[in-house]
């Protein structure tokens, strides 16, 4: 039985009773009738409410899952440690001048100044120019 039958039975039940208005007992049970009826109206109004704000939810979830879907190539690579996720990564491709091995290396070793070549064990020299002191002059 829903709250409100539920109610609806008692409030049958108190009538049944033929009590004497004037009675003390009466009013109290009176009384006691009318606050669950206010409180069976509050729960569902706040039933009410929360299948509205579901329905709201639902929706948001809906629109966040496209721009998800926009915002998120589905071929892109979860892992961590691959190149290709990095946007700022950059590679440089290095040849041996001794043995004329070529090999990557990343942008990381490159501002280290020396890399071993991983076939002959030659030391491998970059010499990195640094443009900041151009931006700062061109800012002044």
């Amino acid at each position: 039985m829903e709250t409100k039958e539920s109610l609806g039975y008692l409030k049958g039940l108190l009538e049944g009773l033929d009590l004497d208005d004037d009675k003390k007992d009466t009013k109290v049970f009176k009384a006691i009738i009318d606050v669950l009826e206010n409180l069976t109206e509050d729960v569902e109004d706040i039933t009410e409410g929360m299948e509205i704000l579901a329905e709201q939810i639902d929706a948001v979830d809906e629109d966040l899952a496209e721009v998800e879907d926009y915002l998120m190539d589905e071929d892109e690579c979860d892992c961590d440690d691959c190149c290709e996720c990095d946007d700022d990564f950059e590679e440089f491709e290095v040849e041996c001048p001794l043995c004329g091995q070529e090999f990557v290396v990343d942008e990381d070793t490159v501002l280290e100044g020396v890399v071993p070549c991983p076939n002959c064990g030659e030391k491998l020299e970059f010499e990195v120019e640094c443009d900041c002191d151009d931006e700062e002059q061109d800012g002044e």
